[in-house]
């Protein structure tokens, strides 16, 4: 299916969910994103917390198309704003970027990425003083000052020598006092698993082999697959779905089948999103990993906390939590949602079924290298492979149930005005046959048919787009629900 073009005029700087995205070239480009990056370090020191001294903001970036030009042209916009600019000597995962906020006490980070987003595009996010992404008020702000003028930046030299700084190593060196890699590594060579990364060709390429060692590489115990830098991401987004992932999925059955169980690992773009490949080829996104970083972190490890999910997340997050005594939060669709709780009380672990986790024991951010370990660990604690460690959690304390997602792009904005106010107003009372038990309207409206059986609608943005997710008993039950959702929406 042909591509649809692109946009030839520039859609107004405006920030979503996590930073500010757009077409490279068209939205972001030099002249664009130079005074939003000085708007951005200024807020970031107007907004810096009381006793923080520091003057550095970090940059990083990720391995897209002119990123790291990018990166560096920002540092003079940086330093413009009297500030001192920290850039990374590599692209590196986003989370390495918060990881070096935390360490070195900075102002914050300015990262230059579209993170899953389809090939063409570019971005920044901004991460604040407490290692995580900055929230609504803080980019109102930001486009506020924008938006006032005044904010001149000259474009800078191809080159200009601002200094950078080892922002992986000191990432490694990081990830590696939160978990023993070296029994980690024991343990994974006696259990005879492999483990095959594929960071679609992303920014976390390396990490996962650096964090085990030069021995488990050499052993073959973790292999890596699409681990070059090519921005065009073999001509898919970055995201970590199953229908990118046919390579990963192949060699993990190629290894399963020649005596070697094998456990594949998926990163995005930018790393900080995470899906796996059980060992039979099965896709394992975080409504599958969610219930099992619940089970290894409160029973295993015994780690303090609640646990937090999104509207969108799986039962089985709440069912695999609650049978271990855990209180379960449930909120809307966003990971600053989830931050924002990891920074006022203990969390143990708080995830989006779109690949984003982050655990109360490391910083407010969704980290997947960090995630990624973790996932090996509990594997290892375990003695089993992933599918088989999945299918033991689901019989002591879940549903068996299936999952999928598909986005709808509406015909118009009436038509979704239209839907909202029907959804609103006169919400179904069935749907695809089964009666409606509950309708939550946390983030867009959630309709409840029983025990891991849902409907979800939820509009994205100001666009005419609308997400629709569903879990059920069965396969053949989503796709139905699926079917049905899709036909109010066109009918609307």
């Amino acid at each position: 299916m042909a591509s649809a073009p692109l946009p030839l005029q520039a859609s107004p700087i405006a920030f979503g969910t996590d930073g500010w995205r757009g077409i490279l070239g068209v939205d972001i480009t030099v002249e664009r994103l130079l005074p939003v990056a000085a708007a951005a370090a200024r807020e970031l020191e107007s907004s810096a917390p009381a006793g923080l001294s520091s003057r550095e903001v970090v940059l990083g970036y990720d391995r897209r198309f002119l990123a790291p030009e990018l990166a560096e042209a920002i540092a003079s916009a940086v330093r413009g704003a009297g500030l001192e600019p920290l850039l990374s000597d590599s692209p590196t995962p986003t989370p390495a970027s918060s990881w070096a906020v935390v360490q070195r006490q900075a102002l914050g980070a300015l990262v230059i990425t579209a993170s899953h987003n389809p090939p063409e595009w570019l971005g920044l996010k901004i991460k604040g003083p407490f290692g995580g992404s900055v929230e609504g008020d803080f980019t109102a702000r930001v486009e506020q000052r924008l938006a006032a003028g005044g904010i001149t930046v000259p474009i800078p030299p191809p080159a200009s020598g601002e200094p950078r700084f080892d922002a992986l190593q000191a990432y490694i060196d990081g990830l590696r006092a939160k978990v023993d890699t070296a029994t980690l590594v024991s343990g994974l060579q006696r259990s005879g698993l492999t483990v095959i990364v594929d960071p679609m060709h992303g920014s976390a390429a390396g990490v996962l082999p650096a964090l085990l060692g030069c021995e488990a590489t050499a052993a073959g115990t973790i292999q890596e697959i699409r681990a070059n830098r090519d921005p065009l991401f073999g001509g898919h987004p970055p995201e970590p779905l199953a229908a990118y992932l046919g390579e990963l999925i192949a060699a993990v059955q190629a290894s399963t089948a020649a005596g070697k169980p094998a456990v594949g690992i998926v990163f995005d773009g930018d790393g900080d999103r995470i899906a796996a490949v059980d060992e039979h080829g099965r896709y394992c996104s975080t409504q599958l990993l969610m219930p099992l970083f619940i089970d290894h972190l409160a029973r295993a490890r015994q780690l303090p906390g609640v646990v937090i999910k999104t509207v969108s997340g799986s039962d089985l997050m709440q069912q695999v939590a609650e049978g271990l005594g855990r209180t379960v939060l449930e909120k809307a669709v966003g990971f600053k949602y989830i931050a924002s709780e990891m920074l006022a009380g203990t969390v143990l672990v708080g995830g989006e079924e779109s690949g984003g986790v982050g655990f109360g024991m490391h910083t407010p951010e969704r980290d997947a290298p960090f995630a990624a370990l973790l996932l090996l660990e509990a594997l290892v604690e375990g003695g089993l492979p992933l599918g088989a460690r999945l299918d033991a959690l689901i019989a002591a304390h879940g549903t068996p149930a299936q999952y999928d997602r598909l986005d709808l792009r509406l015909a118009s904005m009436a038509a979704r005005t239209r839907l909202e106010q029907l959804l609103a107003e006169t919400p179904p009372s069935a749907v695809a046959g089964a009666p409606v038990q509950q309708v939550i309207t946390t983030d867009g409206v959630k309709l409840r048919l029983g025990p891991s059986h849902w409907l979800m609608l939820r509009f994205s943005g100001t666009e005419p787009l609308l997400r629709l997710y569903c879990e059920a008993p069965s396969a053949e039950r989503v796709a139905e629900v699926l079917t049905w959702a899709r036909q109010l929406a066109e009918g609307a």
